[in-house]
Formats: C-alpha cells, sequence, structure tokens
C-alpha cells in the first residue's frame, strides 16, 4: 500500500513535526504521534501501520508542493481565479491526479493557506529531507515557477518567495534564471532545459545532456522519495530534456 492509501486508511504511527505534519494532519484528519508512542504502538500486535522512509519522503514532498504553492499563490495578499485555475490545471493535466488525489491535494492546499507557518518554513523542512537529491529540488523549483507564472507572468511577490525558495534549496540563481526562461521570456529556453548557456560549445552541451539524462531517468527519479503522483511530471521532464537536445542539434547541425 502506498503511503497515499495508508494515509487515507487510518493514523499512521510515526513522527512528521514541523509545519508539513501540521498541514498534512489538518488535511488527512489525523494526529501525527510522537516517537515514544510510536514505538509503543508498533510493539502491539495491530498497532498502527507506519510508514517506510521512502513513503514519508513522498509524502512530505507531495504535502511541501502543494503548502508552497498555496503561499506563492497568496502572496499577493489574495488567491485569484486564475491562480486556482492554474493550480488545478497543474493537479489534472501535468499530474493527471484521480479525483481522490485531486481532492486531497486541494485539502492541503486550503490548510496552507490557513496555516501561520510562512513559506521558508515549508521551503526549510522540504529541503531537510532532499538536501541531498539536486534532481528532486530542480523539480520543486520547476513545479513552483510553472504554476506562477501560468498567468504569463510572475509577480513580484512571487518572485521574492521564489528567490527565497532557491536561497534555501542552495539552488544557483543562474539554474534559476535558466530554469525560468522556460516560462517567462529570459533566454533560448532548449539550452534553458540543458541548463547551458547559449555559447556553450557543443561538447560541453553534450557532456550536460548525458549527466541531465541520467539524472532525470524515470528509473532513477521513481528510486529516490518522488511521490508517485509526481512521477509523470518528472518523466515528462526527461522527455524535455531530450527533445532540447534534438532541437539545439538541428539548429547547430551537430
Amino acid at each position: 500500500m502506498s503511503w497515499f492509501g495508508k494515509m487515507i486508511g487510518g493514523t499512521i504511527g510515526f513522527a512528521l513535526g514541523g509545519p508539513i505534519g501540521a498541514v498534512a494532519g489538518a488535511a488527512f484528519g489525523h494526529t501525527f504521534v510522537d516517537k515514544k508512542e510510536d514505538e509503543y504502538l508498533k510493539a502491539i500486535p495491530g498497532g498502527r501501520s507506519s510508514l517506510s522512509s521512502n513513503e514519508e519522503a513522498q509524502l512530505i514532498f507531495f504535502t511541501a508542493a502543494f503548502s508552497m504553492l498555496a503561499k506563492i499563490c497568496k502572496a499577493d495578499g489574495q488567491i485569484s481565479q486564475k491562480e486556482v485555475l492554474a493550480v488545478e490545471t497543474f493537479m489534472k493535466q501535468d499530474l493527471q491526479l484521480d479525483a481522490t488525489s485531486q481532492e486531497t491535494a486541494k485539502n492541503i492546499f486550503r490548510q496552507a493557506i490557513d496555516s501561520p507557518e510562512r513559506f521558508e518554513a515549508f521551503a526549510s523542512q522540504f529541503y531537510s529531507v532532499f538536501r541531498s537529491q539536486p534532481n528532486i529540488i530542480e523539480l520543486m523549483v520547476d513545479v513552483l515557477l510553472r504554476v506562477s507564472s501560468a498567468d504569463g507572468q510572475i509577480s513580484q511577490e512571487e518572485e521574492t518567495m521564489l528567490l527565497s525558495a532557491t536561497g534555501i534549496f542552495h539552488y544557483s540563481a543562474a539554474n534559476y534564471t535558466r530554469l525560468k526562461s522556460k516560462y517567462v521570456k529570459v533566454t533560448n529556453k532548449y539550452y534553458a532545459v540543458l541548463k547551458c548557456d547559449e555559447n556553450a560549445s557543443n561538447e560541453e552541451i553534450k557532456k550536460q545532456y548525458r549527466t541531465l539524462v541520467t539524472e532525470y531517468h524515470p528509473d532513477k527519479i521513481e528510486a529516490k522519495g518522488l511521490p508517485e503522483e509526481f512521477i509523470k511530471f518528472a518523466n515528462d521532464k526527461f522527455r524535455e530534456i531530450q527533445e532540447a537536445y534534438e532541437h539545439i542539434k538541428e539548429d547547430r547541425g551537430i
């Protein structure tokens, strides 16, 4: 049973603190037990089930994503209908969530909007779990940029939060600018996808392409704690890398 099924099924016997734990608990109607109670329950036949470390990471990614999106959408003091539609489109088209998963994501989104915690608190807890997985961090930045730019632009308030996230994630300004150009015109989007400058040599581009297709290969991504619901999004990125390389090869005559 996946983390999602366990969360739907009953209270989970493990400690998940911080703002992500509070939002997840409220969204699923659960109270996360402390570690002492958790050990006690595990020793009792029929006690509460627990999540594996990978399932816990998936829960954290899923909850963090929709919590941070909620805070970004509220950055200017109100949430517009366009922003709501952008999040719903992301759920349906990019993630292809089923009805139950969509409702869960919406519950997390609503709980995060009302949470007294700041955007930075969610970003920090997310980073504490995925700090050694730069490709997962980049996927999260991509998620935040994709929804933030859904109306064709990124507001100053949204940009401030996005830059705050890149600082917390130790995600370079150069990589942020390149990734942002996928959604808001800054530079050639194909070079942005490959995280290369337009004046890079053919050999540098080939080397970067080989690195990225290795990092974002579906088999490798699935083993790193990315929620099942986000696997399609990651796979789309893998295809995007391949398509960008093909465009650059054609343009350069490689």
